[in-house]
């Protein structure tokens, strides 16, 4: 059973822990291993039969091959290790992130030059809001 995490509250994040590392450890590793070029011709040749060899739950694979990082990263995916798949796709962690947060990648970049996000609806529920 999972402790109770005083952290859980946080608006739109998704926390990267001990649980979640555990929960995603076949699809991080699967991801690790197109650190190799001679994975990313066999990814690239079937993606399906990749994945098959890999302890993953379906969820997890279906996500990958949709390329639906959230969903990635909500069945345990961390982005240091997802980026091994965009990057094989031959994407940008700028691409990944925009896709993540449902703008383009040029959005993305503006937003990020323009200051980033604003800190509205992204504190703590239980945290006052000092400003």
């Amino acid at each position: 059973m999972a402790l109770e995490k005083s952290y859980s509250d946080v608006p739109g994040t998704t926390i990267f822990d001990a649980d979640m590392l555990r929960k995603g450890y076949h699809l991080n590793q699967c991801c690790m291993s197109l650190m190799k070029a001679e994975n990313r011709e066999r990814f690239a040749a079937d993606e399906r039969a990749y994945l098959d060899e890999w302890k993953m739950t379906e969820e997890q694979k279906e996500a990958v091959l949709a390329r639906d990082y959230n969903r990635m990263i909500w069945s345990g995916g961390n982005v240091y290790f997802l980026s091994k798949l965009f990057s094989s796709d031959g994407k940008s962690f700028q691409y990944a992130a925009g896709s993540m947060t449902g703008m383009t990648q040029e959005e993305y970049a503006q937003m990020m030059i323009n200051g980033g996000r604003s800190i509205e609806g992204n504190r703590y529920k239980g945290e006052a809001d000092n400003g």
